[in-house]
């Protein structure tokens, strides 16, 4: 009895070596919409279409807004994970963008709050559910957080096996003043993604899009 026992754990032991890790990947675009950073959308709708060109069927892809103070579903634009099929992935795809264009279309005025963090950890929860082998959040937005009174973000966020890409990171007046602002900016957001468990790199070039995700 004890050997049939042991050969049948030693046999559920080599099975679970040979699984490999799930190959699919799962993308979440934030979107900043606050202040004057609105005139920079039709960037983003430049990043949406690489992706879209890129990501496969058994993909998964999320855009949503930053623009309140209390981050929540109401600031999703669209999600969809790409069908095996691949006609239905391409169908799935058209509809998709047409979602994104009419959610620049519609953007005319500056958001008062941008919760940043509050965005990150709800596109973790989302990457997380996906069960994707490659997670990635990419952050459009100057990265100057402005958060409703009373709002508290001075928290960790748990993004282990979480790549986060900060995109077309503008400068700000203030930063003309001193570079230095922009600077702490950007460190700022480093240490909070790495003391998370994740990984970050920032992309200002737009000619470099295929720094984003890992291209299979």
């Amino acid at each position: 009895m004890k050997k049939l026992l042991l050969t049948g754990a030693l046999t559920l032991m080599l099975a679970a070596c040979g699984q490999q890790a799930p190959s699919h990947q799962a993308v979440y675009l934030l979107v900043d919409t606050s202040g004057t950073y609105t005139e920079e959308l039709n960037k983003a709708q430049t990043i949406l279409n690489y992706l879209l060109a890129t990501l496969d069927s058994g993909d998964s892809i999320a855009v949503a807004k930053i623009d309140s103070g209390s981050f929540s579903e109401k600031d999703l634009v669209a999600k969809v994970t790409f069908d095996e099929r691949p006609s239905t992935a391409n169908d799935q795809k058209r509809v998709f963008k047409k979602s994104m264009d009419e959610f620049v279309a519609k953007v005319t005025k500056g958001s008062a709050h941008t919760d940043i963090s509050g965005a990150i950890l709800q596109a973790t929860e989302y990457l997380n559910e996906t069960g994707a082998g490659e997670k990635y959040v990419l952050v459009f937005s100057d990265l100057e957080e402005d958060l409703e009174k009373g709002a508290i973000r001075d928290f960790p966020i748990d993004l282990q096996g979480i790549h986060v890409v900060a995109l077309n990171v503008t400068k700000l007046r203030s930063d003309n003043i001193d570079p230095r602002d922009y600077l702490n900016r950007l460190d700022s957001w480093q240490q909070k993604v790495v003391q998370g468990g994740g990984d970050w790199r920032v992309v200002n070039d737009f000619d470099r899009l295929d720094r984003l995700i890992a291209v299979r």
